[in-house]
């Protein structure tokens, strides 16, 4: 009974609670429900006060736009009012200038117009004069022809020949004077040039000759080079080309031929001949062989060399082969190589002091002699061959192919590269010591020089002097002039030019005097 009272307490006490809650909940619910109302009017209000803030900013921005635009359009009005200003002033300025202009060529062409004028009266006046003067002229030579007895024709014809003669010395005078000037400031510069080429490149000579010597260990190695009835010695000079000379000189074997490339290959083979110490026909002529191979390896490789050291840019390999065959080349005893790439270094320091193309120059000059490589081989001189031999090997420049054909002057000079090419060949053979000259061809060569000059008309005698550097020519004084003794020496020295090979230059000195002789008694 009492768990049952007490459940009833229980569920009567629940209810009561519940009842409690539900009261409380719904007075809860009412206080929130006015807060919301209250709430929500406040921020019904307050929406309403910041849209008019928004309004009233917007309506300030507004007007502050409104003004800022008046402001600029107001700046840009006095912009434009202010330009078109400016163009009125300029056009003011324009005005007044064509005013100025318009008066100044007023003023001229009135000028102008007193000019033509004066002009007009002055061409009158003139005409007059002429005609005053050739009355007079007339009158005079009418006087002359009763005074002298002479017809118009033999009139003129003396007065042409007198005119003729003051004409000639007038013209010789001038022509010497000329010639002077320009002589004295091309010489100068060439001096110039040439010193400073000369002074900046300085090789070394070396005479070849047509000899080498082969040296040998004992004076028995000379029997077996022999060999049996002379059978190793007659084999190696077959094979090689060259003459052998085994002589009682002590340790040494003389190899001699013309060919310097045979006798290089000999060299080298009777070399290795007596190192190896196997001299036989069949061993001989195994190292001849192997001995042309090597050499034409060492060929190409100074070919390479000479190309590198003169810096010419790319050279065919059978032009670059031709360069090496003439490390074994001579001219007047001077290695030909060597005498190319001076030729070729001075080329271009000459080159560069003219402000032509340096590179282009050298190039000239290390191929100026290549013909002399093959010139045993081909017909016809050695400046025609080299250019037929660079042509055929893709050689394209005209200013190259015409510095080798043209470097003795055997066509007529159109570059001026073939004239530093010729310039730079006779410096490097008038060196001292370049080139060694037979008393044979140095007595022709000053024979054909005085025979040259004797040719003309004129000339008594002829003396070649200074070794040939200078020649003195004896004019008759009753058959040439001045101006006749000057035009023959120029036209001896063209002839020089044309007609001889020589080193350097030559200078022609033509004398001319008139001598009386009377004895007293």
């Amino acid at each position: 009974m009492e768990l049952l009272w007490t459940f009833l307490g229980a569920v009567v006490g629940l209810a009561l609670g519940a009842a409690g809650c539900f009261f409380w909940l719904r007075k809860l619910e009412s206080q929130n429900l006015h807060s919301a109302e209250v709430r929500a009017k406040e921020l019904i209000g307050q929406a309403e006060r910041n849209a008019e803030n928004i309004l009233k900013e917007s309506e300030l921005k507004a007007k502050d736009e409104f003004f800022k635009k008046r402001e600029e359009f107001n700046r840009e009005a006095e912009q434009v009012r202010n330009e078109q200003r400016d163009q009125e002033r300029r056009l003011e300025k324009k005005e007044d200038l064509l005013e100025q202009q318009t008066e100044t060529l007023l003023k001229k062409e009135k000028h102008l117009q007193h000019t033509e004028k004066k002009l007009h009266e002055r061409r009158e006046h003139l005409e007059a004069k002429v005609k005053e003067a050739e009355s007079l002229v007339q009158a005079e030579m009418q006087k002359l022809h009763e005074i002298t007895g002479l017809s118009r024709d033999e009139a003129e014809r003396l007065l042409l020949e007198r005119l003729d003669r003051q004409l000639a010395d007038e013209v010789a005078s001038r022509i010497q004077k000329n010639e002077e000037q320009i002589k004295s400031v091309s010489e100068e510069k060439a001096r110039r040039i040439l010193a400073t080429a000369i002074h900046r490149y300085a090789a070394d000579h070396t005479a070849d000759t047509t000899v080498s010597t082969v040296d040998i260990p004992s004076d028995d190695m000379k029997g077996r080079i022999i060999g049996r009835e002379g059978r190793n010695i007659r084999t190696f000079e077959k094979a090689t080309g060259v003459d052998v000379i085994v002589d009682d000189t002590p340790g040494v074997v003389i190899v001699s031929a013309f060919d310097n490339v045979r006798r290089e290959i000999a060299r080298i083979s009777l070399s290795k001949l007596i190192q190896d110490g196997r001299i036989h026909p069949s061993r001989i002529e195994e190292v001849v062989k192997e001995s042309t191979e090597e050499m034409d390896r060492n060929i190409m490789e100074i070919g390479r060399g000479a190309v590198m050291e003169a810096n010419v840019g790319p050279v065919h390999d059978k032009l670059v082969q031709l360069l090496g065959r003439l490390r074994f080349r001579t001219s007047y005893s001077q290695n030909v190589l060597n005498h190319s790439l001076e030729v070729a270094y001075l080329t271009g320091l000459m080159a560069d002091e003219l402000g032509l193309d340096g590179r282009l120059a050298r190039r000239c000059g290390l191929l100026h002699d290549v013909g002399k490589a093959a010139d045993h081989e081909m017909e016809g001189g050695h400046p025609k061959i080299g250019a037929e031999l660079a042509k055929r090997y893709g050689e394209t420049s005209k200013e190259v192919l015409h510095a080798i054909v043209g470097h003795h002057d055997d066509v007529t000079v159109d570059h001026i590269y073939t004239v530093l090419v010729a310039a730079a060949d006779a410096i490097s053979a008038a060196r001292p010591g370049a080139r060694r000259e037979t008393l044979e061809k140095y007595v022709k060569r000053l024979e054909e020089l005085e025979a040259l000059a004797q040719g003309f008309p004129g000339i008594e005698h002829a003396y070649a002097i200074q070794a040939g550097r200078e020649l003195r020519v004896i004019a008759n004084a009753h058959v040439l002039s001045d101006s006749e003794a000057l035009k023959t020496c120029r036209e001896i020295a063209k002839a020089i030019e044309q007609q001889l090979n020589y080193p350097g230059e030559i200078k022609v000195t033509v004398v001319r005097e008139t001598r009386s002789v009377e004895f007293a008694r």
